[in-house]
């Protein structure tokens, strides 16, 4: 797989701590652009109502996915409550080869593995304006008690630690200025990588 072509896209790796809104920034990217795919997960935990296969998730048994580690075909997995999750790696080969770039939603962790093992890719951080908006934002989901929206807050705290090792840094205080922020970062670096050919 060569990182030298120029026609190749790029491979996105996004974070960020629960809450500051990364879906949606990346949701309104992929409205903006077409040339963006949007790797789908694996994971062996059961469909919630209204997912669906292959969009939401690939909903694969714990044998396939442990058969897909065994044989390489994930670029990155962890195990979270019992379940696995990963990034099926044949997709984001196969489209980066098409030149489009690929975007990858995951955690710090999975962002340090895929750094390493595809040091081409581009991280990028996305944070809240303030810890305070964070947890105005998680507290409007009405999803979670406060202990465990405290527990969010604490892992945040953490993970932004770690904000300084990614590539780029983007506050997330308006949905629309932060996607045209990434969609900018995104041009740069492939004519920076074109003129370098």
């Amino acid at each position: 797989m060569s990182s030298t072509r120029s026609d190749r896209g790029l491979l996105l790796v996004i974070s960020g701590p629960s809450g500051a809104g990364k879906g949606t920034v990346i949701a309104d990217l992929l409205k903006k652009t077409d040339d963006t795919f949007y790797s789908v997960s694996m994971t062996t935990r059961r469909p919630r109502p209204g997912e669906v296969d292959g969009k939401n998730y690939y909903f694969v048994s714990r044998e396939s996915f442990e058969h897909e580690i065994e044989t390489g075909g994930l670029l990155e997995y962890a195990c979270y409550n019992d379940n696995y999750y990963g990034t099926p790696v044949r997709a984001v080969r196969e489209q980066l080869e098409a030149g489009k770039n690929v975007i990858l939603e995951i955690e710090v962790k999975g962002a340090a593995i895929v750094k390493e093992r595809m040091p081409e890719a581009l991280t990028i951080f996305v944070m809240p304006p303030t810890p305070e908006i964070l947890a105005e934002r998680l507290r409007g989901r009405q999803t979670e008690t406060d202990e465990e929206i405290q527990n969010r807050l604490r892992i945040a705290a953490e993970e932004m630690k770690l904000a300084a090792i990614y590539d780029r840094l983007v506050v997330n205080d308006e949905v629309s200025r932060a996607s045209d922020e990434i969609l900018s970062i995104i041009r740069a670096e492939r004519q920076r990588r074109m003129a370098a050919v």
